[in-house]
C-alpha cells in the first residue's frame, strides 16, 4: 500500500486529496463531515483508509472547497454535490482499473451523499446522518430519554437512589413527560434527504451508533424499520470504542465486498 497526495480541480478551485493504493477493483470514497479535514478527527479516517487498503481496497479522501488544504469558499455540506462529483472523477482518473466506487460519509457527510442523490456512486455507506435543522430544539429526542431511563432502572444503585430520595423528583417528572411524548415530526432536511435517494437503486447501508445523539435524532426523522439500517450498541458518534471501531470496519468491508 502506498499513500499519495494530489490535487484536482472543482469549478476553478484546487482541491486536495489523498489516495491509498490497493489492487482491488472496488474503491471507497470517504466524504468528510462538518468542517473536518480529510484525515478525520484524531486521524481516524486516515487510519481507516490504511486498514481498508491493506485489505485490498483503494481509498480516496479529500477536502471540499474552503476546508483544510483546498481553495475556494466553504459553502457547507448542503452545497457539496460538485465537490463530491469532482472527487469521484479524480479517483477514477488516478485509479482506472476500478469498476466500482462506494461512498462513505459520517454525520453531515452522509447527508451530503443523500442530498446528492447518491452522486452516481455504486453504493452508499451512510453513518449517523445529520437531520437536525439549524434552528431546531437542542433537547434529546423522546426515544433517547426513554432509553436513558430504562438503563437507569436496570441499575440497582439508581433504583436505590430513587427509593432513598436521592433523585430530583421535579427533574424526573420532566424527563418522564418528555419520554412519553410521541415521535418528532420529520424535519425538512430529512425529507430532502429521503427524496434525494428515493430513486437511488444501488446498495445502501445506514449505520447508526446507538449512543450517539445524531443517530437518535435520525431515527426520530426516519422510518426505524428501514431494512438498510444497522445499529452498533454502545457506540459513540465516531466509533472510537474498540468494539465499535471493529464493527464499523467490518460493515464497510461487507459493503465493499458486496
Amino acid at each position: 500500500m502506498t499513500r499519495l497526495s494530489l490535487t484536482f480541480e472543482c469549478q476553478g478551485c484546487r482541491l486536495a486529496g489523498t489516495f491509498d493504493t490497493a489492487p482491488g477493483a472496488t474503491g471507497l470514497l470517504i466524504v468528510t463531515g462538518g468542517n473536518e479535514v480529510r484525515a478525520g478527527a484524531f486521524s481516524g479516517q486516515a487510519k481507516l483508509a490504511a486498514k481498508l487498503a491493506v485489505s485490498g481496497f483503494p481509498v480516496f479522501r479529500f477536502d471540499r472547497r474552503g476546508v483544510g488544504d483546498s481553495d475556494g469558499e466553504n459553502r457547507g455540506f448542503t452545497k457539496s454535490r460538485k465537490d463530491i462529483a469532482a472527487a469521484i472523477e479524480a479517483f477514477r482518473a488516478i485509479n482506472p482499473q476500478m469498476t466500482r466506487v462506494v461512498g462513505f460519509g459520517n454525520c453531515d457527510a452522509a447527508s451530503a451523499l443523500m442530498l446528492a442523490g447518491g452522486a452516481e456512486l455504486d453504493g452508499l455507506i451512510l453513518s449517523n446522518p445529520w437531520t437536525i435543522e439549524d434552528d431546531a430544539d437542542d433537547t434529546p429526542p423522546p426515544s433517547a430519554v426513554r432509553s436513558r431511563y430504562l438503563e437507569k432502572l436496570k441499575n440497582p444503585k439508581e433504583v436505590l437512589r430513587l427509593l432513598s430520595g436521592g433523585v430530583n423528583l421535579k427533574k424526573l417528572f420532566r424527563g418522564l413527560k418528555q419520554a412519553a411524548s410521541g415521535p418528532s415530526e420529520a424535519t425538512g432536511l430529512s425529507q430532502q434527504m429521503a427524496q434525494g435517494i428515493a430513486a437511488y437503486d444501488k446498495p445502501v447501508r445506514i449505520l447508526l451508533a446507538d449512543a450517539d445523539r445524531t443517530a437518535q435524532m435520525f431515527l426520530e426523522n426516519w422510518d426505524a424499520s428501514d431494512p438498510r439500517i444497522h445499529r452498533c450498541e454502545g457506540a459513540s458518534h465516531a466509533y472510537v470504542e474498540p468494539q465499535a471501531s471493529e464493527w464499523l470496519e467490518n460493515q464497510i468491508l461487507t459493503a465493499l465486498r458486496g
